[in-house]
């Protein structure tokens, strides 16, 4: 019978930066589209600067999520070691 390999830990990332990294990406991009604004409205797509605005303040509730995944996180691997 071949013998077992142990199983690899999951990876437990940090999360923040993945949060923070959501919510610049979602800002950029409506700075962006923010210079071409005008060309947004005559083609009837102003609303794309409302949904990186939407996306950027969601990214606020899944920081917060986030940070509290990162306490978490850090409590499990000091009681762990």
């Amino acid at each position: 019978m071949p013998k077992q390999q142990p199983r690899p830990e999951p990876l437990d990332p940090p999360m923040v930066p993945f949060a923070l990294a959501g919510m610049v990406a979602w800002a950029i991009a409506g700075l962006v589209l923010l210079l071409f604004r005008d060309r947004l409205v005559a083609s009837g797509h102003e609303n794309w600067l409302w949904i990186c605005l939407a996306g950027f303040l969601w990214g606020f509730p899944g920081l917060a999520v986030m940070m509290r995944h990162d306490a978490n996180r850090r409590r499990r691997r000091s009681a762990a070691g």
